[in-house]
This record gives structure tokens, sequence and C-alpha cells, in this order.
């Protein structure tokens, strides 16, 4: 899949949770939200919209839908991040690094620790 299609709040919210479980019914997916959670009805609603958007599946087990995530939620990530740095950061790593540094006054200390990490990362996956 290219380009995956931006999630609303509610969307975003049950996908979080559906890819926690990895699969669940409405009542799991619920279980897993945070106070307050929404209606049962809602949580399906949204299920029926993920659905149609191409983001989840179910399989009736009796009288009961069970919902796996058809996108992973990297795959979903990875498109969400590059939107941001495209239209919000002319496609710069650097500038939106060093916003996020500065919003959340990292240290130089932090800042080298961040180097360190991401040279370890990318090292390892070579």
């Amino acid at each position: 899949m290219e380009k995956t299609s931006q999630l609303t709040k509610a969307e975003e919210q049950i996908m979080q949770a559906l890819w926690t479980l990895g699969s669940g019914s409405v009542q799991d997916i619920r279980d897993q939200m945070e106070d307050p959670k929404p209606a049962r009805t809602t949580v399906s609603t949204v299920l029926t919209i993920l659905e149609n958007k191409g983001f989840a599946a179910h399989d009736n087990l009796g009288r009961t839908n069970i919902y796996t995530p058809l996108i992973a939620k990297e795959v979903y990530s990875k498109s969400q991040l590059s939107g941001l740095l495209k239209n919000y950061f002319n496609n710069s790593f650097a500038s939106m690094a060093s916003f996020f540094a500065k919003e959340n006054n990292y240290s130089i200390e932090e800042l080298d620790l961040l180097i360190k990490d991401t040279r370890d990362e990318l090292n390892k996956e070579k």
C-alpha cells in the first residue's frame, strides 16, 4: 500500500486498541480503551467505517464479530510521519528534529544520546 488514508481521532483510538489486542470483539476493544469508554454502538459503527477504509476486517465467531487489523501499526505510523515531515517540515528531518528538540527543551546530552541510539539502531539494521 503506497498511501494510507488518515484516521480520525476516534478511528485511531479504536485502531490503537485493536493493534494492542491483535484481534478482538467490540467488548474486547472497549475494555482496552481508557475511560470514559465509548458506547458499544459507537465502537461498532467506527469498526464498520474502519472496514470500509480497509483498516480492519472481521470474522464471525458464533454471534460475535472478531475484528483484526489489516494495516500494521508501523505502516500507518510511517505514513503519518512521512506526511508530517513533508507537509510541515519541507521533507527536512533536521528541521523536524530541531523543532521537537526546542519544543521539549532537550539538553545537549539528551540530543547526543539520541544520535548515539539512532546510530546503534541503523547499524543493527545493516
